[in-house]
């Protein structure tokens, strides 16, 4: 049974593309969509951004009139307290929980091969035996790294403490979601820094300094040149990261360094969409305001191919 680490590569479920190396550590909240935002030239941002990338696509393939009327029926599901109106949280919501849908999927891919007993949960034990059980017998007797993989299993066993909230050492899915993305929870944001530690820190003192803090992203071979951005993070270091010059980072600037706090993309797009459909400015929109903008919120094959006139004129 091979050994799967789940727990220790979580940081890093859904990264596709390859990163800078001074940029791997730090968190940063993707935006909504990877097309500019100006309504001038389409809407295709705000398509991605209210509907998901992939349903967006599926949208663009829909005639006006089936675009309308499967978007009717999300405003319905928007509207969570039926009261008629989407208020600003509840389109915040739902804008926030169709770009989380990769991680939801992330986490539907492992439920099944977790929950060995299909009971809806995921105990501590289940993890366990299934990441390490053949190990475990043999107290990882028959592997290279013996210390690795202990430390793995401890670490493994923290995280899952941190995300089970109530302390039964049985995941719900919310649960277990955390303890796979901890990034994306407020409640698991100490063992992100922790574990961001450990991973730098070579001396076991619980800071990192400049040479671990270098070391984690370059390595020079034999006769190689320190590349231009090395050097500029060293000054990132001492400028910066180091807010209090003693020459370390502890946990609270390792906070400030993987955790920046950014932009909600959400909440401005929620924003964004309100005003620009709120005709009677009560900060609220019907279904009807919506539907009479509908083109602002979903794509059809007419506004796909009005947009890619536009794009064709504007090249020209």
């Amino acid at each position: 049974m091979q050994l799967l680490f789940l727990g220790t590569l979580a940081l890093f479920v859904g990264v596709t593309v390859a990163v800078p190396a001074q940029e791997k550590r730090v968190h940063h909240k993707p935006d909504l969509s990877d097309h500019v935002h100006d309504d001038a030239h389409g809407y295709q941002y705000d398509h991605e951004a209210f509907l998901g990338k992939e349903e967006a696509k599926t949208f663009d393939q829909l005639s006006p009139e089936e675009s309308k009327e499967r978007l009717g029926k999300i405003v319905d599901r928007i509207d969570t307290d039926k009261d008629g109106f989407i208020s600003h949280a509840e389109l915040h919501h739902w804008i926030k929980h169709r770009q989380s849908r990769y991680i939801k999927e992330n986490v539907d891919k492992h439920w099944k091969e977790y929950d060995q007993n299909k009971d809806g949960k995921i105990g501590w034990i289940e993890y366990k035996n299934t990441t390490y059980g053949y190990y475990m017998d043999a107290e990882f007797d028959d592997v290279d790294d013996k210390a690795s993989y202990k430390a793995m299993l401890t670490r493994d066993e923290r995280r899952f403490k941190s995300a089970d909230r109530d302390g039964d050492s049985v995941a719900t899915r919310e649960e277990f979601t955390a303890f796979l993305h901890p990034e994306e929870f407020d409640h698991m944001r100490d063992i992100v820094i922790q574990e961001t530690i450990e991973d730098i820190d070579k001396n076991g003192d619980g800071k990192i300094d400049l040479r671990e803090y270098i070391g984690d992203m370059f390595n020079p071979e034999n006769g190689e040149n320190e590349p231009d951005w090395v050097t500029t993070e060293k000054k990132h270091f001492s400028e910066f990261r180091d807010m209090n010059k003693d020459g370390f980072l502890d946990a609270s600037e390792v906070s400030h360094w993987i955790l920046p706090g950014e932009v909600d993309h959400a909440d401005n797009e929620a924003r964004h969409l309100i005003h620009e459909t709120d005709k009677d400015n009560d900060d609220k929109i019907t279904k009807e305001e919506i539907l009479a903008n509908w083109n602002m919120f979903v794509g059809s094959q007419a506004t796909n191919y009005g947009e890619d006139l536009t794009k064709r004129h504007d090249e020209l």
